[in-house]
């Protein structure tokens, strides 16, 4: 993901800075070669991951911050022919990456899309999930882009955020970047989202599971003291 949360250069998934205008990545072979490590498989759990979200056959998801595609592809595989992943992210030559894998692996359900600032770019009312990996804390208005994102929920849709504790780990970036669990989650509810689940098995990351809250329901007209 390329925006940079307040303005100060840009680190990828694994904490290598990412430098330039508009967020290119001074080293792009390098910062791909770390969101595509062998070794990263071990601590993101994809696989996992997925199941705990409950991705069906047949869904509409997003993957939010898609980079190279190290998500992307294996949901591809998880909604099967009749689903679809839209692969949103903002930096045009990790796209161009992401293309160059899905030719090769002949995924012909994910749509790369480039996301514009806080806009996600989605259509309305679409997607069952909306998955956002390692991603938030690059967000330069977290609020905002939830919002934007929400409203490409289809009914009964969720979003999932995946981001690193704000402490050391072995993986991610400088813990003075991080986005807090619970500043995070003071985020979502000025977006109008609450938590309906939490998963703690991943070791380096919280993993939280949002839905937009329930709209009182407006009264019926003529109900009222007669």
């Amino acid at each position: 993901m390329a925006t940079g949360r307040h303005g100060h250069h840009r680190h990828d998934h694994h904490g290598g800075v990412r430098r330039g205008r508009y967020g290119n990545p001074a080293d792009l072979d390098r910062m791909i070669k770390r969101q595509l490590a062998p070794g990263r498989p071990a601590w993101q759990k994809p696989e996992r991951v997925i199941r705990a979200v409950g991705v069906r056959r047949g869904q509409v998801v997003a993957d939010v911050g898609a980079g190279p595609g190290f998500f992307a592809l294996r949901l591809a595989r998880a909604v099967g022919p009749a689903g679809h992943v839209y692969a949103v992210e903002p930096e045009p030559a990790l796209l161009d990456v992401l293309r160059e894998r899905l030719a090769k692996s002949r995924a012909r359900n994910v749509t790369p899309v480039l996301s514009l600032g806080e806009d996600p770019m989605l259509p309305g009312g679409r997607c069952d999930v909306a998955l956002i990996v390692n991603t938030y804390h690059h967000l330069a208005d977290g609020p905002a882009f939830l919002r934007r994102l929400t409203r490409a929920l289809a009914p009964g849709g969720r979003i999932v955020n995946i981001d690193f504790a704000k402490r050391e780990t072995p993986v991610g970036p400088p813990v003075d970047q991080r986005i807090a669990r619970e500043e995070f989650l003071r985020d979502a509810r000025r977006a109008g989202l609450i938590l309906a689940a939490e998963h703690r098995f991943l070791p380096h990351q919280y993993f939280l599971v949002l839905r937009p809250r329930r709209r009182a329901r407006p009264r019926d007209r003529g109900a009222g003291v007669s």
